[in-house]
């Protein structure tokens, strides 16, 4: 018996296959997406990603919680900017890295998930910097007596300083479990359910150190408006290497291995 048939009531989660299927059918719509409203979007993605991330930073200048404590509250809350990206509707790129699964099944064309990939990404920078700006102007930083603009330098001067090769694979991480993240949300049909959703995988990845490009674009431009010594040369260079793995660990290793599972012609059940 097809297991679709176990799980038609509407209180019931999606099964994986109409996961693929439902995947599929956004993905073509994010395909079509009119210049405008994608790249909006995409803004709201790059400041809700933003905003995570300021919810981690402020959990990070406490220094009374333990690392693991910090670590893992600190992944909890920037669960926020995911959830925000997923409930309440917007475009970001490492999400959308997904779209290779209908591009594996000819559904959308190379040009597609590409112009999708490129203004999407610049849409996020933009919405991160942004709010990085908003967030400099308004004097955040100096709360806690000024630990949280110290906790900004301190996450960025760790950013820079990685070695290409880990900060390739800490985007593969990062990603892999961010996908999953977007991924398990096609199983919900409630606003409860998404959020559970990205909870866990996104406190995972946080609280390991995992690299996100977008996370990335608001710590960068934060910093460099606080005074941080911040060289063009290394963030183009943790930009380039993060990216790429952010590409992997979605479009390879989620979007890929769920094709070949549920949807590639031989895994497809017979009528």
């Amino acid at each position: 018996m097809n297991d679709d048939v176990l799980h038609d009531t509407p209180h019931d989660a999606y099964t994986p296959r109409q996961m693929a299927a439902r995947l599929e059918a956004f993905s073509e719509a994010k395909a079509v997406l009119p210049l405008l409203p994608l790249a909006l979007l995409g803004v709201l993605a790059g400041a809700f990603i933003g905003l995570g991330s300021l919810l981690f930073t402020l959990v990070a200048s406490d220094a009374t919680l333990g690392f693991a404590t910090s670590r893992l509250l600190g992944g909890a809350v920037f669960s926020l900017g995911l959830i925000l990206v997923v409930v309440a509707g917007a475009e970001l790129f490492t999400g959308n890295n997904l779209l290779a699964m209908a591009w594996a099944d000819g559904r959308v064309s190379s040009a597609q998930v590409l112009r999708n990939w490129v203004v999407v990404g610049l849409a996020n920078a933009v919405g991160a910097g942004g709010l990085a700006l908003l967030v400099w102007g308004s004097g955040h930083a100096t709360l806690n007596g000024g630990a949280v603009g110290e906790a900004v330098l301190r996450i960025t001067a760790a950013k820079l300083a990685l070695p290409w090769h880990e900060a390739f694979l800490r985007g593969v991480l990062c990603n892999l479990l961010v996908c999953m993240a977007v991924w398990m949300t096609l199983a919900g049909r409630s606003v409860a359910d998404k959020v559970l959703a990205v909870l866990f995988p996104v406190t995972g990845f946080v609280a390991a150190g995992f690299e996100h490009s977008i996370a990335n674009l608001y710590f960068f431009p934060l910093a460099a408006l606080l005074g941080a010594p911040v060289s063009g040369v290394d963030v183009a260079v943790n930009l380039v290497a993060v990216v790429a793995g952010n590409l992997v660990g979605g479009s390879v290793l989620v979007a890929g291995v769920y094709w070949v599972v549920y949807v590639r012609p031989a895994s497809r059940p017979s009528p």
